[in-house]
């Protein structure tokens, strides 16, 4: 059986969460993507998939193949689309979304530039921390930082999210610096008070007992302030009222110039990541794989950051 068309119908499956509707958008039968997963699956010697008569779930194992195979299929979609696609120009408008704070340092520089190269487009950014429903409202692409809930949707990484716990100098002078993430309850902490992004807390890798991989804990630490919009937490975290965990994207600029002070590094739980989102589709417009093509080229180098987060200080 072709491998290809087997990650093809996984894909498709875990999309719409249904054989039959999967099925039915490529016009066989549900058995037929039935037998295909299940050679997957035996192939690979590994249960991607939880199968019961009303619906079905992806395991652990299938939530990290389905990233893999959404990014191999979108590079071998553009693989053959550079090949058929010649000498022809892009043209057309290109409608992206990314979130208020991430878009207004690392997306909208970028878009001038972006359209510069392909002057047979133009870009329309739309910045906002709400979740945008890309296919519903009409987006081409979404930049997305943090974990991806939503499998609907195509993702290709793009960059690393490192959050960390940050101070100023001044503050840790005053109130002393915690040791482990538990004793942030008995210091005051800026946090988000509505953001879908940290619902389940701050992140902290503990140490596992017995030489044990380390175990990801959530915590909601809590203090005198609080606010729905993160880029005022960094204010207050500037100006000395608090610890706040942030991404490093926003405060390694203040990380450099002893503005703040990074603490319980040693705790700090793995990057999420960076991607770029757009709607399930069979053949990808030219101008949203040439701006994906960009923004990797450009979230790629080491000094896109380093000169960027320097731009911001």
């Amino acid at each position: 059986m072709d491998r290809l068309k087997q990650l093809e119908s996984f894909v498709a499956v875990a999309a719409r969460g249904s054989l039959t509707a999967a099925a039915r958008a490529e016009g066989v039968a549900p058995a037929v993507m039935g037998r295909r997963l299940d050679a997957l699956e035996e192939r690979l010697g590994v249960r991607l998939l939880v199968r019961t008569t009303r619906r079905i779930t992806l395991t652990h194992e299938g939530s990290a193949f389905l990233e893999d195979c959404q990014r191999l299929l979108v590079e071998l979609a553009n693989a053959e689309a550079s090949v058929s696609a010649g000498g022809v120009k892009a043209s057309g408008r290109l409608r992206v979304t990314a979130p208020a704070g991430f878009g207004r340092r690392h997306v909208a520089p970028l878009v001038p530039r972006f359209q510069a190269l392909h002057s047979g487009l133009t870009v329309s950014l739309n910045l906002s921390d709400r979740v945008v429903d890309l296919a519903a409202e009409g987006f081409d692409c979404a930049v997305r930082v943090g974990d991806l809930p939503d499998s609907s949707l195509v993702s290709v990484r793009l960059a690393d999210n490192r959050r960390m716990c940050v101070a100023t100098p001044a503050f840790l002078k005053r109130h002393g610096t915690p040791q482990r993430p538990a004793d942030l309850a008995r210091f005051d902490c800026l946090v988000l008070s509505s953001d879908a992004s940290q619902t389940r807390g701050w992140a902290f890798a503990m140490p596992g007992e017995g030489g044990a991989a380390p175990e990801v804990i959530h915590l909601k630490p809590g203090g005198p302030l609080d606010c729905s919009d993160g880029q005022v937490l960094h204010d207050w975290c500037l100006a000395g009222h608090g610890i706040a965990w942030r991404s490093a994207w926003e405060v390694e600029a203040e990380i450099a110039a002893g503005l703040l002070v990074p603490v319980l590094e040693a705790f700090a739980a793995p990057p999420n990541g960076i991607y770029a989102v757009f709607p399930q589709r069979k053949h990808l417009p030219l101008r949203v794989r040439l701006w994906l093509d960009f923004l990797k080229a450009q979230y790629a180098r080491p000094e896109f950051w380093g000169q960027r987060r320097l731009a911001a200080a």
